[in-house]
This record gives structure tokens, sequence and C-alpha cells, in this order.
């Protein structure tokens, strides 16, 4: 019965239920019933049966709004764990009640999206995602409006090839229920992975990442740093899923590479402590998406799956938990730019080990988290034979290598300059007890699945224990999954080796490097090309609109006065003689109103388009 219960205990709607209620109680009352609402989540993610629930019909279209499988339980957890974290982190921060209100709404549409079953269901929480997600933002006012604009236009566009996607999808298929196979090969595969690849970052999609992540308040970006990005890599998994066979797979996991490569590299030019974080996650996200893509292309592929969306999990985690302890640092100080600190350990130790645990976690270290799961997705393209890896993977495992070195790189770079460099110019508390709370809860979850890797083994889908050993080998013999093996541990030394020379090389040249984003460059030409776009169709308008009104004009004269029109038209003739006439009365004004508005002829225009569409279908 409480199973069957669970079953029916819809995980977005308990937290809308919480949105509103945050609204009209009390901010304490409001803030516990929001972190409960998550904790609900998490529960009901653990301990809730597998298989479709709420399933039916809309609009004569099967739905399943509520499907729990191993790959949605997994992000459920992540994602309910670190909202219950994050509210507390948004009590304690001083964030209003109308952000929280916002943010769980939000939080809400992307826990509906990880747990929809199929496209329809999938679409309305992929566009509520980004409404809500744009209302977190604007919340904050100041750059933060500009920034959410811009985020929604891209947000928007993403949407609609996703929705385009899912129509041909269906026209194809005949049903919007996931299946197996994800979406359907072709036209609707493209347009799936340019419509999810602006939500995940890919290159040339990514500017919305570092121009808006650093604008709102800080409580509203340790929500933006999960929910829209991890919750979209789970939806390109479900369009690509494992043994996909798709051959766009490859195509994947080289953006995923590249992605690791370059969100790191300009992570690293950064001043801006959020905005380093912020190409910090299309740099995860690269990972996660490489992971994804092998095991999309590949048919031994479990490993590659298995370690993307470990990652995923993983990332919820450091990922939150590194914005929360930066934000931090910004409510204390009041400063941004990570070089005008310093020595900070000494004033704010807690806020220190906070960051410490996920810079340890996102850079992978042995004994965290993320070195796991990065192993795992290293593991799947290694082109060794003892390995998983694929000949054609050799250029992207050394893509992931260069990721990692970057990675590691930009978070010695963080921690040194904001917390030992020389002494500090703050004299400043350290975080207050439920900033401590949520940092520390997530640091803690960090080194809990670096250190019991079986857990995150058990939670990973597609490595399922039994009898105590994992049903996973390597081609070289090993029967289970050893993260902690010794060539495992010399990858790991070789990487925070090589990290550790660089950065005392590059160290000083790197502090005085202010490399823009040369992709950022798509919003002044986006600006003037919709400038010089807007001027040429009004101008246009206005010449058109200009002839149109005088033939019209002459016409309606021409109507009213034949004897004369033809009199005109006979003067213009050659060869031909016309007594002069004179006028009688000059025939009566015009009472027709010719000129309106852009915006009423658009409509008047649209009207006439749709029939005539409908004679057409008719």
């Amino acid at each position: 019965m409480e199973l069957e219960f669970l079953s029916l205990a819809y995980p977005p709607l308990i937290v809308f239920a919480a949105a509103l209620l945050v609204l009209v109680l009390p901010r304490i009352a409001g803030f516990a019933v929001g972190a409960l609402s998550l904790a609900a989540v998490l529960a009901i993610s653990l301990v809730a049966p597998g298989g479709e629930h709420l399933a039916g019909t809309f609009l004569g279209f099967e739905v399943v709004p509520f499907y729990v499988d191993d790959f949605s339980r997994m992000v459920g957890l992540g994602l309910g764990f670190l909202g219950v974290c994050s509210v507390i982190y948004a009590y304690s921060s001083e964030a209003s009640r109308t952000l929280v209100a916002f943010a769980l709404v939000y939080v809400s549409s992307s826990i509906g999206a990880a747990f929809a079953g199929d496209w329809l269901v999938l679409l309305f929480m992929w566009e509520l995602m980004a409404v809500t997600s744009t209302l977190v933002v604007w919340h904050y006012g100041g750059e933060a409006v500009r920034a959410g604009f811009r985020y929604a236009l891209f947000h928007g566009t993403g949407g609609v090839l996703v929705m385009m996607a899912v129509a041909v999808h269906y026209v194809q298929t005949g049903t919007f229920v996931y299946t197996e196979a994800g979406i359907a090969d072709g036209i609707p595969a493209l347009l799936a992975v340019l419509g999810m690849g602006v939500n995940v970052a890919f290159i040339g999609f990514h500017t919305w990442l570092p121009d808006t992540y650093p604008r709102p308040h800080i409580a509203a970006s340790v929500f933006l740093s999960v929910y829209t990005t991890k919750t979209s890599a789970f939806v390109l998994y479900r369009a690509f899923p494992v043994d996909a066979q798709s051959e766009l797979g490859i195509y994947i996991a080289y953006m995923g590479g590249l992605m690791a490569v370059y969100g790191a590299t300009f992570a690293l030019l950064q001043h801006d402590m959020r905005a380093l974080l912020s190409y910090h996650i299309q740099a995860q996200l690269g990972y996660i998406v490489a992971g994804i893509g092998m095991g999309a292309w590949t048919v031994t592929s479990e490993i590659a799956v298995a370690g993307a969306l470990s990652h995923l999990f993983n990332n919820i985690l450091f990922k939150s938990l590194l914005f929360m302890s930066v934000g931090v640092v910004i409510y204390r100080t009041g400063e941004e730019d990570l070089y005008e600190l310093g020595g900070l350990w000494r004033e704010m130790p807690l806020t220190a080990i906070a960051f410490g645990l996920g810079a340890l976690s996102i850079t992978a270290i042995p004994g965290f988290n993320g070195y796991v799961s990065k192993g795992m997705l290293f593991d799947a393209a290694n082109p060794d034979p003892h390995y998983y890896g694929e000949p054609e993977f050799q250029a992207l495992y050394w893509l992931l290598w260069l990721g990692a070195i970057g990675t590691l790189l930009s978070f010695i770079k963080l921690g040194y300059y904001v917390f030992f460099h020389g002494e500090s110019d703050f004299e400043v508390a350290d975080a207050k007890p439920g900033q401590t709370v949520a940092m520390l809860g997530l640091g803690g979850a960090c080194l809990l699945f670096g250190v019991w890797w079986q857990g995150l083994a058990d939670l990973a889908p597609t490595l399922h224990a039994q009898a105590g050993h994992f049903e996973f080998a390597y081609p070289g013999g090993e029967s289970e999954l050893h993260p902690y093996s010794s060539s495992h541990l010399e990858t790991a030394g070789i990487l925070t080796a090589v990290a550790a020379v660089t950065f005392v090389l590059v160290r000083k040249p790197l502090s005085k490097l202010d490399l823009g984003d040369p992709v950022m460059v798509v919003y002044p030409a986006t600006y003037h090309l919709s400038r010089w776009t807007m001027l040429a169709v009004t101008e246009t308008y206005a010449i058109v609109d200009a002839a149109v009104v005088g033939a019209v004009k002459r016409c309606y004269w021409a109507g009213n006065n034949p004897v004369l029109a033809v009199d005109a038209a006979a003067r213009r003739l050659p060869l031909v003689d016309v007594d002069d006439r004179q006028p009688t009365d000059g025939g009566r004004a015009s009472t027709i109103h010719l000129r309106t508005s852009i915006g009423t002829s658009v409509l008047l225009l649209t009207l006439v388009l749709t029939v005539i569409l409908w004679l057409l279908v008719v």
C-alpha cells in the first residue's frame, strides 16, 4: 500500500505546492515546507517502484507523466538532496520569499522533466523550466535583467528546436512515449541534438552560461548552476540512450571532449569567480556529453553511460557546493574579482574547507566522488586493449585529459588567490550556520561517494550489484569495478603533478591576462544584425505602404471622376489631341482610412493567410 501511494505521489506537484506556500506562510515556515517538499522528492526517488505511473491520455495522445527507472531514480536523488541544501542555503543567505518561490517552481519543472516518460510531458516541463529560470534571473534586477533577456532568447530558440524534433518524431513513430531507441533517426535526431545542445552548452551555444549565472542573487546562482544543465544532459541521454547506435553519437562524444577543453580554458582566464565556475559547468558537462555520445555510438557502452550518469550525479553535488562557497565569499566581502581577494582561510575557515571539498571533487582527486565517475569516462574512452575505448576515441581520450588538466589549473588558481595568497584585506565573519550546514552536507556527500565508491556504483545505471560483485568486466580480465587500482591512481597522480607544475610556471603571466570569449561576439553581432534587419523591414514596409496607398487613392479618385480620369490618361498618349476641359466640382474627397499600424497590418495579413491555408487544406 505504501509503495502504491508513493507511485501516485507526483514529485513536481509536491514541490509546486510548496512554492505557493512559501509566498503565504511566515518566512521560516515557508522555507521549511520548501525543504521538506524536496526531502519528499528524495524519499520518493529512493523507494518508488519502477515503471510507468499516472499514465493516461491527453488530447487523445498517450502520456506518462511519472516514469521511474534506474536513470530517473539516480537523477531524482541528486536533485532532491541538492534542493534541500539549496533552500537551507537560500534562507541563511537572506533570499526573499518571492525568489525562493520562483526557484521552487523552477525546480519542480526540472524534476518533472527528469521523471517524464514521454516527449509531450517533457516538452511542457522543458518550456516551463525555461520560463521559470528566467524569472529567477530577472528577480534580482539590475544587470540580471538584460542577461535574463538574452538567456530567454537562447532557451526559447532551443525549446522551439526540441518541439520541432518531437513533432517530426511523432510523425515518424506514431507515439510520444519513450522507447529504448530514443528519438527517431534523421531530422528529429538532428533537431533534438541542436535544441538540447543549447541547454547543455555546446560550444557556440554556451554564451548564456557565463553571461547569466554571475549576475543574480548568490542563492539564485546555486539553483541555476544545476537544474537546467544537468536535467537537460539527462534528457539528451533519453534522446540518445545506451546502445542506440546513432550515427550522431560520435559527433556528440567529440563535442563533449571539445567542451571539456574549451570550458576549462576560458575558466582559467576569468577574473570573476562565478564566471569561472560557469565555464566549468560547460567543461564538466563536456565529460557527461562525451559519455552519452560514446554510449549512443558504440556497442560496448555500459561503462560510458554509467560514467556519464554518475558524473552527472556527482556534478549536482560538487558544482552547487562550489557556487555556495564562492557565494559566501561574495556575501561577506562584496567582491567578485578573485584577484582582489586573498588570505581568507584565516577569516573564513569553514568556507575554505567547503570550497576545498568541492574543488577536490571536481578535479578528480582520489578519495572524492569526481575521481570515481571521471575514471569511468577515461576508461570508456581509453583505446588501450585493457579498457573499453574504440580506436575512433583516441583523440577524445586526450581531449578529456586536457580538460582535466585545465580543471586542476583553474581550481588551484581560484583557491590560491581567494584563500591563500597574501594577507586578507577583509575582516569578515565566516559562513552563517545555515550556509555552513548546506555546504558541509554537500561536501560530506562528495567525500562519502569517493570513499564508499561501491554506493555510487550501486546507484549507477547499468552497474548492478550481484552477490557483492558488479556485473562489469574490463577486457583485460578484471571482474569488478576498481577505481582505486594502481593504473587509476597513477593517472590521477600524473594529472595533478602536471597541473601543479604548470600553475607555478604560468601563475604570474596568467594573472595579467584578461582575454574575452571570442564566441561572445554573438551578442553585439546579433544586436547589429537585428537592428539593421529591423530597419530594412520597416523601411521596405514604408515604401510599399506609400506605393499601395497612392495607388488606391488614384483608383478611388478615378472611380469618382471617370471623365477626368479618361481625359488624363488620353493626354499621356502620343499623337492624341484633347481639348482642355474645365473641372466641375472636382469630385468627392476620399473618406477611406488607408493607413494603420504595422501590428494591425500583420494581424490582418495573418488572418488572410490563415483563411487561405484553411481553404487549401479543405
